[in-house]
């Protein structure tokens, strides 16, 4: 079997070197494997870095080659490689990601059998300090992240979305393309159209790649906020690809807020509960955190961390709901251009 390896790639000159070192260490048959590199217009020398790479090790692989995305979206960088890609089977890896020397065997074993398959994904940081690690807590930990399968699942199931996933040709040539308006939400919007499709998730716990931790606290409000922003945005076209667990942070800003102007009229009752509910799964979930690490001083900002990530998420949530009108007016407008 043919497998295409998509990497889509923005000013990740740090991050890029080190992944592309774990695709030249893959076990499986090189001649089988293709490389797509897509650069989303990137400022730094990342387009440099692929381009090397492909002239290097071209002779090596079934083929290397290194594409545009001047949408810069991640959909849209998924779709340059749904358009040009020649394999029997396509997986998507974060250009921010570690894998495996097994990585693509494992995920061509599973194939054999299924149509979509994935596995872990943890997550991990690129250099060990006492603040990274408590970066690290915060998104390793179920209630500073979420109950994702690929952070969680123990054994071979089913499931309803995956993380570095790879799809046989069959399922894009029936389920066609990303959803280029969604910029994060992507991956939930086209494995829910796979699913409506016939298609089952199949996620392998053998299968294990990486995902690094942002390594800042700015860049992890922003990533949360972002994400939540999407959740918000993404309820106005496809609502049913979305979980219950998207929502809890919105839930959780949305009852404190309404929490916060009962209690400004007098009755501080509901708020004062919604807090002690808060601080006692807040200080449960940072006792069980300093059983997973050696102990840091840093990790006692967990409880402050906890409620600013959930925070931001929720802000996120009702941000991009307010914006939907708005948005979807300038989806309309882009159109017509």
């Amino acid at each position: 079997m043919i497998i295409t390896i998509g990497v889509i790639a923005y000013n990740e000159k740090k991050a890029l070197g080190s992944l592309l070192r774990d695709i030249c260490a893959q076990t499986y048959n090189h001649k089988k494997i293709e490389i797509l590199l897509v650069d989303s217009n990137s400022t730094d020398n990342t387009k440099k870095i692929m381009e090397t790479f492909r002239d290097n090790n071209r002779e090596d692989f079934y083929d290397v080659k290194v594409l545009s995305n001047p949408q810069r979206t991640q959909p849209c960088g998924w779709n340059v490689v749904l358009k040009n890609y020649s394999g029997d089977a396509v997986v998507r890896i974060d250009a921010h990601a570690s894998i495996p020397s097994n990585f693509i065997e494992k995920n061509i074993e599973t194939l054999q059998d299924e149509d979509i398959c994935g596995g872990f994904r943890p997550n991990i940081i690129d250099e060990t300090t006492a603040w990274k690690e408590t970066l690290l807590l915060v998104e390793t930990s179920m209630f500073g992240s979420s109950i994702a399968p690929y952070r969680r699942q123990q054994g071979r199931t089913y499931v309803n979305s995956l993380f570095h996933g790879a799809y046989k040709r069959e399922v894009f040539d029936k389920v066609g393309l990303f959803n280029e308006e969604l910029v994060r939400t992507e991956d939930n919007e086209i494995h829910y159209r796979m699913q409506k499709a016939g298609f089952k998730l199949c996620f392998n716990p053998e299968i294990i790649s990486y995902q690094h931790t942002r390594n800042s606290l700015k860049k992890m409000i922003k990533q949360k906020y972002g994400n939540g922003k999407w959740i918000g945005l993404t309820l106005s076209v496809s609502p049913k690809c979305l979980s219950y667990y998207h929502f809890v942070p919105f839930l959780f800003v949305m009852s404190l807020l309404g929490c916060i102007g009962i209690a400004l009229l007098g009755y501080p009752l509901l708020l004062e509960i919604l807090l002690l509910l808060y601080s006692m799964f807040d200080f449960v979930n940072t006792v069980s955190c300093f059983t997973m690490r050696d102990i840091q001083p840093q990790f006692l900002m967990l409880p402050i961390l906890f409620p600013i990530m959930h925070i931001a998420y929720g802000v996120g949530t009702i941000v991009g709901i307010c914006q939907i009108p708005f948005w979807k007016r300038k989806l309309k407008k882009d159109k017509k251009k």
